[in-house]
Protein backbone atom coordinates (compact mmCIF):
# COMPACT_ATOMS: atom_id res chain seq x y z
CA UNK A 1 0.00 0.00 0.00
CA UNK A 2 1.29 3.59 -1.04
CA UNK A 3 2.15 5.83 1.48
CA UNK A 4 0.24 9.01 1.79
CA UNK A 5 1.79 12.31 1.23
CA UNK A 6 1.54 14.64 4.32
CA UNK A 7 -0.76 17.88 4.02
CA UNK A 8 2.61 20.09 4.52
CA UNK A 9 4.97 17.88 2.19
CA UNK A 10 5.64 20.89 -0.24
CA UNK A 11 5.92 23.38 2.17
CA UNK A 12 8.51 21.20 3.95
CA UNK A 13 10.71 20.78 0.38
CA UNK A 14 10.67 23.97 0.23
CA UNK A 15 11.97 24.77 3.64
CA UNK A 16 14.60 22.76 2.63
CA UNK A 17 15.36 24.30 -0.48
CA UNK A 18 15.18 27.27 1.16
CA UNK A 19 18.10 26.28 4.05
CA UNK A 20 19.87 24.65 1.27
CA UNK A 21 20.32 27.66 -0.73
CA UNK A 22 21.83 29.89 2.43
CA UNK A 23 24.23 26.80 3.34
CA UNK A 24 25.13 26.40 -0.86
CA UNK A 25 25.48 30.03 -1.16
CA UNK A 26 27.65 30.39 2.41
CA UNK A 27 29.55 27.26 1.97
CA UNK A 28 29.63 26.15 -1.43
CA UNK A 29 27.88 22.83 -2.68
CA UNK A 30 30.96 20.78 -1.43
CA UNK A 31 31.06 22.32 1.48
CA UNK A 32 27.93 22.10 2.80
CA UNK A 33 26.94 18.66 3.76
CA UNK A 34 23.27 16.96 3.90
CA UNK A 35 24.07 16.57 7.88
CA UNK A 36 24.67 20.57 7.88
CA UNK A 37 21.33 21.30 6.36
CA UNK A 38 19.58 18.53 8.66
CA UNK A 39 21.02 20.99 11.72
CA UNK A 40 20.32 23.55 9.87
CA UNK A 41 16.56 22.71 9.05
CA UNK A 42 16.17 21.04 12.64
CA UNK A 43 15.30 17.61 11.67
CA UNK A 44 17.54 14.54 10.56
CA UNK A 45 19.03 13.10 7.26
CA UNK A 46 16.61 10.48 6.67
CA UNK A 47 14.23 12.98 6.66
CA UNK A 48 16.39 15.03 4.35
CA UNK A 49 16.56 11.80 2.05
CA UNK A 50 12.60 11.59 2.35
CA UNK A 51 12.43 14.30 0.67
CA UNK A 52 15.40 14.65 -2.21
CA UNK A 53 16.90 11.31 -2.87
CA UNK A 54 20.41 12.82 -3.09
CA UNK A 55 22.42 16.02 -2.15
CA UNK A 56 22.31 16.80 -6.30
CA UNK A 57 18.71 16.77 -6.16
CA UNK A 58 18.56 19.23 -2.99
CA UNK A 59 20.71 21.50 -5.40
CA UNK A 60 18.79 20.88 -8.75
CA UNK A 61 15.35 22.26 -6.19
CA UNK A 62 17.29 25.06 -5.36
CA UNK A 63 18.25 26.09 -8.97
CA UNK A 64 15.00 25.13 -10.46
CA UNK A 65 13.32 27.32 -7.66
CA UNK A 66 14.75 30.57 -8.97
CA UNK A 67 15.48 30.07 -13.09
CA UNK A 68 11.85 28.85 -13.11
CA UNK A 69 10.65 32.35 -11.40
CA UNK A 70 13.29 34.09 -13.98
CA UNK A 71 11.51 32.14 -17.12
CA UNK A 72 8.28 32.66 -15.56
CA UNK A 73 9.12 36.61 -16.06
CA UNK A 74 9.81 35.81 -19.60
CA UNK A 75 6.99 33.96 -20.51
CA UNK A 76 4.46 36.46 -18.41
CA UNK A 77 6.45 39.70 -20.30
CA UNK A 78 6.02 37.85 -24.17
CA UNK A 79 2.40 36.95 -23.34
CA UNK A 80 1.70 40.94 -22.81
CA UNK A 81 2.75 41.63 -26.26
CA UNK A 82 4.63 45.07 -25.59
CA UNK A 83 6.90 47.13 -27.94
CA UNK A 84 10.56 45.59 -27.51
CA UNK A 85 12.12 48.66 -25.82
CA UNK A 86 9.04 48.36 -22.52
CA UNK A 87 9.10 44.54 -22.78
CA UNK A 88 12.97 44.49 -22.31
CA UNK A 89 12.16 47.58 -19.41
CA UNK A 90 9.87 45.31 -17.64
CA UNK A 91 11.89 42.09 -17.76
CA UNK A 92 14.21 43.75 -16.33
CA UNK A 93 13.01 45.35 -13.68
CA UNK A 94 11.18 41.85 -12.84
CA UNK A 95 14.38 39.88 -13.37
CA UNK A 96 16.03 42.56 -10.48
CA UNK A 97 13.06 42.33 -8.02
CA UNK A 98 13.79 38.10 -8.16
CA UNK A 99 17.09 38.57 -7.66
CA UNK A 100 17.02 41.05 -4.07
CA UNK A 101 14.35 38.14 -3.01
CA UNK A 102 17.24 35.43 -4.17
CA UNK A 103 20.04 36.46 -3.79
CA UNK A 104 21.81 32.90 -2.28
CA UNK A 105 19.90 31.49 -5.46
CA UNK A 106 21.13 32.98 -7.59
CA UNK A 107 24.71 33.06 -6.36
CA UNK A 108 24.17 28.93 -6.31
CA UNK A 109 23.08 28.77 -9.88
CA UNK A 110 26.14 30.89 -11.02
CA UNK A 111 28.36 28.54 -8.90
CA UNK A 112 27.36 25.24 -8.46
CA UNK A 113 25.93 24.47 -11.93
CA UNK A 114 29.03 21.65 -12.76
CA UNK A 115 27.60 19.91 -9.30
CA UNK A 116 24.56 18.86 -11.14
CA UNK A 117 24.32 15.17 -12.66
CA UNK A 118 24.52 15.84 -16.78
CA UNK A 119 20.58 15.22 -17.05
CA UNK A 120 19.67 18.38 -14.85
CA UNK A 121 22.27 20.33 -15.85
CA UNK A 122 21.25 20.04 -18.88
CA UNK A 123 17.66 20.81 -17.76
CA UNK A 124 18.92 24.12 -15.86
CA UNK A 125 21.37 25.45 -19.40
CA UNK A 126 17.73 25.22 -21.45
CA UNK A 127 16.53 27.74 -19.21
CA UNK A 128 19.38 29.71 -19.04
CA UNK A 129 19.45 29.82 -23.18
CA UNK A 130 15.36 30.49 -23.15
CA UNK A 131 16.14 33.80 -21.03
CA UNK A 132 19.34 34.86 -22.90
CA UNK A 133 17.10 33.93 -26.17
CA UNK A 134 14.43 36.19 -25.25
CA UNK A 135 16.49 38.95 -24.41
CA UNK A 136 18.55 39.06 -27.54
CA UNK A 137 15.31 39.03 -29.04
CA UNK A 138 14.15 41.83 -27.68
CA UNK A 139 17.72 43.72 -28.04
CA UNK A 140 17.35 43.11 -31.64
CA UNK A 141 13.86 44.47 -31.79
CA UNK A 142 15.36 47.97 -30.22
CA UNK A 143 18.01 48.12 -32.53
CA UNK A 144 17.34 45.87 -35.82
CA UNK A 145 21.14 46.56 -37.12
CA UNK A 146 22.10 43.41 -34.02
CA UNK A 147 20.10 40.82 -36.67
CA UNK A 148 23.07 41.65 -39.18
CA UNK A 149 25.51 41.04 -36.58
CA UNK A 150 24.65 38.02 -34.39
CA UNK A 151 28.23 38.31 -32.34
CA UNK A 152 27.85 42.05 -31.26
CA UNK A 153 23.49 40.45 -30.60
CA UNK A 154 24.88 38.11 -28.03
CA UNK A 155 27.79 40.19 -26.62
CA UNK A 156 25.23 43.14 -26.06
CA UNK A 157 22.90 40.22 -24.23
CA UNK A 158 25.89 38.54 -22.26
CA UNK A 159 27.20 42.05 -21.10
CA UNK A 160 23.53 42.81 -19.89
CA UNK A 161 22.85 39.51 -17.52
CA UNK A 162 26.49 40.27 -16.53
CA UNK A 163 25.34 43.55 -15.28
CA UNK A 164 22.27 42.08 -13.04
CA UNK A 165 23.13 38.52 -12.77
CA UNK A 166 26.33 39.75 -10.03
CA UNK A 167 24.20 42.47 -8.20
CA UNK A 168 23.67 39.84 -5.56
CA UNK A 169 27.47 40.80 -4.65
CA UNK A 170 26.78 44.25 -4.17
CA UNK A 171 23.25 44.76 -4.31
CA UNK A 172 21.97 46.68 -0.64
CA UNK A 173 17.95 46.54 -1.22
CA UNK A 174 18.04 48.38 1.79
CA UNK A 175 21.08 51.05 0.15
CA UNK A 176 20.03 54.48 -1.24
CA UNK A 177 19.48 52.96 -5.08
CA UNK A 178 16.33 50.85 -5.20
CA UNK A 179 16.47 47.32 -7.44
CA UNK A 180 14.22 49.64 -9.69
CA UNK A 181 16.84 52.40 -10.37
CA UNK A 182 19.58 49.38 -10.73
CA UNK A 183 17.11 47.86 -13.67
CA UNK A 184 16.45 51.57 -15.01
CA UNK A 185 20.36 51.96 -15.32
CA UNK A 186 20.61 48.66 -16.79
CA UNK A 187 17.96 49.30 -19.27
CA UNK A 188 19.56 52.81 -20.38
CA UNK A 189 23.03 51.08 -21.07
CA UNK A 190 21.90 48.67 -23.52
CA UNK A 191 19.10 50.31 -25.00
CA UNK A 192 19.95 54.00 -24.87
CA UNK A 193 16.98 56.32 -26.17
CA UNK A 194 17.51 57.24 -30.15
CA UNK A 195 17.65 60.71 -31.04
Amino acid sequence: MARTQAADYEQRRAAIVEQAAELFAEHGFRGASVADLARACNTSKSLIYHYYPSKEDVLYAVMLSHIDQLVGDVDKVMAEDLAARAGLDRLLHLFMTDYVGAASRQKVLLNDLAHLPDDKRRSIVAKQRKLVDAVQRLLIEIDPALAGDPVRARVQTMLLFGMINWTHTWFDAAGPASADIVADMAFALVAPARA
